[in-house]
């Protein structure tokens, strides 16, 4: 008889889970009421929200491992007062993200959508009329340079990209480091969005800023799609002052129509950058071992609430 029941938010795959898990643990993936009130581990997708009434339904409940970084739709305060860790994974999804910061990146540069059309409508000889751009010698510049931001930092020596970056909650190397976000929106080619959605980065992208972009910068979200306000976004492609935009995310998800969508420089992604088959598979992995890790009370490599109380959790 199993001696734990870890329950599934949102699809996860058994069969990578289970194995993890170990025997002891009964897995299940579509729970019911009963098994939600003696579930001890919950392993949660990124749409699937955790409130004060989930907890209020999953007494026994000791971890939530969240697939992923995020936990906009976690309460963390409440699942902190419970003595609960919030378990994420940081090191499955990150490379594979900033694999698409590069996909976009050399999709506006390179102009495909345009040339595509123009090969497929039969306009060769206006080939020369669409403005081919380069990475190599390109200025990158990262928004947050934690492990997302660290990553495609390191993809751009290999385009031979400079990097620059600036941080609002932990300073870049001095090598790389911008003082301002205002110097760096300045001083970029490309500039590609990776700090936390907080309080204070809402809109961090803004009119104001956009104002004093390089001309004919190309602007990437593969963060959060609050970073940046879509209405002056719009407006910085419509007046040149943006040559392109790439979009992973959006606020809210699922998209709700905007303008910004239709414009012929823009590139829409629905939030997938980080879901590849391999780093889902990762995912998946970490999540399941950040709950073994907390059922053996033993602790978990990364939680988004450090603060949680170890002893209340596993008495």
């Amino acid at each position: 008889m199993s001696k734990h029941v870890v329950v599934a938010l949102g699809p996860v795959d058994a069969d990578t889970v289970g194995p993890v898990l170990g025997e002891g643990v009964t897995f299940v993936t579509d729970p019911t009421p009963d098994e939600f009130a003696v579930a001890e581990g919950a392993i949660v997708r990124a749409d699937r929200r955790v409130d004060e009434d989930f907890l209020r339904r999953a007494p026994r409940l000791r971890v939530i491992a969240r697939t992923g970084v995020g936990v906009d739709l976690v309460d963390v305060a409440a699942a902190s007062a419970r003595g609960i860790p919030v378990v994420i994974t940081p090191n499955s999804g990150g490379r594979a993200v900033a694999e698409g910061v590069f996909a976009m990146a050399l999709h506006l540069t390179k102009r495909l959508r345009s040339l595509t059309d123009l090969v497929r409508d039969g306009r060769w000889a206006e080939r020369t009329a669409v403005p081919v751009g380069d990475l190599d010698g390109a200025t990158l510049g990262i928004v947050g340079y934690g492990r997302i931001g660290r990553r495609v930092g390191e993809l751009a020596v290999a385009f031979g990209m400079r990097t620059l970056a600036y941080d609002p909650f932990s300073p870049p190397p001095s090598e790389f480091a911008c003082e301002g976000l205002g110097e760096l929106a300045a001083s970029s080619d490309v500039l590609t969005l990776h700090t936390p959605l907080a309080e204070g980065t809402r809109h961090l992208v803004n009119e104001r800023l956009l104002a004093g972009v390089k001309p004919g910068a190309i602007l990437i979200n593969c963060g959060r799609g609050g970073l940046l306000d879509p209405d002056a976004t719009l407006a910085a492609l419509e007046s040149g002052r943006l040559s392109g935009v790439g979009l992973d995310v959006f606020d809210p998800e699922p998209a709700r129509h905007h303008p910004l969508f239709d414009h012929p420089g823009v590139v829409l992604t629905p939030h997938v950058m980080g879901m590849t088959h391999r780093a889902m598979t990762l995912t998946f992995v970490d999540a399941a071992r950040g709950v073994a890790d907390v059922l053996a009370d033993r602790q978990p490599a990364a939680v988004a609430n450090p603060d949680w109380n170890h002893r209340k959790a596993t008495a």
